[in-house]
């Protein structure tokens, strides 16, 4: 699918557009998080029959773990702007499973179609949640849901034997944000707002429900894979070397350097925090 809120010069919060690809970062956060996704999921009382909607479907992992809950019967439907998602989530989608790819804003579905919509990590890319939510919720039947999920609700423990350089280095990693998309920090503060979100959109019985997802040493691949590559290099990296001082720096990259003694991930002290936030409304 195609539409005018696809093109470049329409891009989303943090610059996400049709050609914008994460997949690979969306496979590791699925891998590294599956467990605590599934429980999640689980937990919503979905049963064999429904119509689900997972509205921002990434690499589609997540409609595998819906479908699970809603067969026989029922229907699950993926959407996602980028088309490297929509391309990973149809090779991984069972027979039957749709996986569109549009704006949510403009999604090609008929009203009145879902009995639950799962959103997870997508509503605070969007540059206006509020009208993001009140478009789900006319895709919504009587008494369907919302579930938004978002990770990091509250922020990361990278190193519980470093308070300082922890610090130092989620604010380098928020400036850094702020300096690529032109941000003000208050724009940034979406990951934390989507209880308020529902509510602003008039929407009652809003429900809030966190897991925490542990790790500690010694650490799955799985882990391993989403904490080095996803937050050591691709988060963090040389793009931060403009905004630590020369010592910082050096000690965040022997930290994060597999080659080097010191990498955190090999330290028998290492512990892992991380939320994970699900907020449910029936409307």
């Amino acid at each position: 699918m195609h539409n005018a809120r696809t093109e470049e010069s329409s891009p989303g919060l943090l610059g996400d557009t049709a050609t914008r690809d994460y997949s690979s970062k969306l496979r590791r956060f699925n891998a590294f998080a599956e467990q605590e996704l599934r429980q999640c999921i689980a937990s919503l009382g979905l049963r064999p029959g429904m119509h689900v909607l997972d509205a921002g479907c990434g690499t589609g992992e997540a409609l595998h773990w819906l479908r699970e809950q809603v067969q026989p019967g029922g229907e699950v439907v993926g959407i996602d702007l980028a088309s490297a998602h929509v391309s990973a989530a149809r090779e991984r989608a069972r027979a039957g499973t749709l996986v569109l790819q549009a704006d949510l804003l403009a999604a090609p579905l008929e009203s009145g179609s879902f009995d639950l919509i799962w959103c997870v990590n997508t509503i605070n890319h969007l540059r206006d949640p509020r009208q993001a939510i009140l478009a789900l919720t006319a895709l919504l039947r009587p008494q369907g849901r919302i579930a938004l999920g978002q990770s990091c609700l509250l922020p990361d423990m990278f190193f519980a034997w470093d308070s300082r350089l922890e610090r130092l280095t989620n604010e380098a990693v928020r400036q850094y944000y702020r300096d690529r998309y032109g941000l003000d920090e208050r724009d940034l503060t979406a990951v934390r707002s989507i209880f308020g979100l529902l509510q602003q959109a008039q929407l009652r019985n809003v429900t809030a429900r966190s897991v925490l997802i542990e790790r500690v040493a010694p650490l799955s691949p799985a882990t391993e894979s989403y904490i080095a590559q996803t937050l050591f290099r691709d988060s963090w990296g040389e793009r931060l070397q403009p905004y630590l001082d020369e010592a910082d720096y050096r000690q965040l990259s022997s930290l994060c350097d597999p080659d080097d003694p010191g990498f955190a991930l090999r330290r028998a002290d290492f512990h892992f925090l991380q939320t994970f936030t699900v907020v449910t409304v029936q409307i």
